[in-house]
């Protein structure tokens, strides 16, 4: 047998190509299902999120034992702190290892389950859906972010809220840190960020127990307007945009955030038009 080897050589580099494209597009499934994301991320200020939610769960007047849930919940404690409010809660995450920490805090009234939050949800109407803490902006696409509004405008009773916390991302460009040290549990993770395009990336250098690690974010910097975009081709309306967790203004220069909170439009007869959107997302 005869091998080409310069077109073997090509064969090689393509697939080596397309194999870091795909983990590219990946990247949260692997990141946010490692023990060392929980690390990182654990220093979150509870109080914060807590006094946040009382101010959102206030804002909104949602009756008690009203059904929300938690999309992204990540390890469930802002989860756990609305069924505590009195609501029932289905959490929802990609992560595996996520869930089953999670689920050791069900209750009759709190469940958690495996979920890509670019799929159809499962489950009975719901009186709100809350995306919480930049759990958005993760996807390629133009059609991956959309599904997203399109899974949540499906569950959601006629005049329920969606609340999409995310980024204001004219204050993140001009704030960026390039680099930064941070450690936690003994582990220093070294993190270097940049803007590439209409992404921001956080690069994630650490060592544990002699081994080396890198991982990293890819966030897109969706700007407000494209927010509403999305959310007006869904059946959405805007009702409020606050720019913090004290339900400030927003202020595009200013603020930190861009917290919106949409309603459900009613549905006219036949009902809201449900996209025609076809994507294979992960699961």
């Amino acid at each position: 047998m005869i091998i080409d080897l310069k077109n073997l050589s090509s064969i090689f580099y393509l697939s080596h190509v397309y194999f870091h494209y795909f983990c590219r597009m990946q990247w949260f499934e692997e990141w946010f299902d490692t023990p060392y994301y929980h690390i990182l991320y654990k220093n979150h200020d509870y109080k914060e999120a807590e006094d946040f939610l009382n101010l959102l769960t206030d804002y909104v007047k949602l009756e008690k034992n009203s059904k929300i849930i938690d999309l992204a919940c990540g390890k469930g404690r802002h989860s756990i702190y609305l069924n505590k409010l009195g609501y029932d809660v289905l959490g929802l995450d990609l992560s595996e290892q996520s869930i089953s920490f999670d689920r050791q805090f069900e209750t009759k009234t709190l469940k958690f389950q495996v979920h890509d939050m670019r799929n159809k949800i499962e489950s009975e109407p719901v009186d709100a859906v809350f995306n919480l803490f930049t759990s958005f902006g993760y996807f390629e696409t133009e059609e991956e972010d959309k599904l997203v509004f399109s899974s949540v405008s499906d569950v959601l009773k006629d005049e329920g809220y969606f609340v999409l916390d995310f980024l204001n991302a004219e204050y993140v460009k001009s704030v960026i840190t390039p680099t930064a040290s941070i450690e936690r549990e003994n582990i220093v993770f070294n993190i270097k960020k940049h803007i590439e395009g209409e992404y921001i990336m956080k690069e994630i250098d650490f060592e544990d127990q002699g081994k080396k690690f890198h991982f990293f974010e890819r966030v897109k910097l969706t700007r407000p307007e494209k927010i509403l975009q999305y959310a007006d081709e869904f059946g959405f309306e805007l009702v409020k945009r606050w720019g913090d967790y004290q339900l400030n203004d927003f202020d595009e220069t200013k603020s930190q955030r861009c917290i919106n909170l949409f309603k459900r439009q009613k549905s006219e007869e036949g009902g809201l038009k449900s996209s025609n959107i076809q994507l294979q997302a992960s699961k």
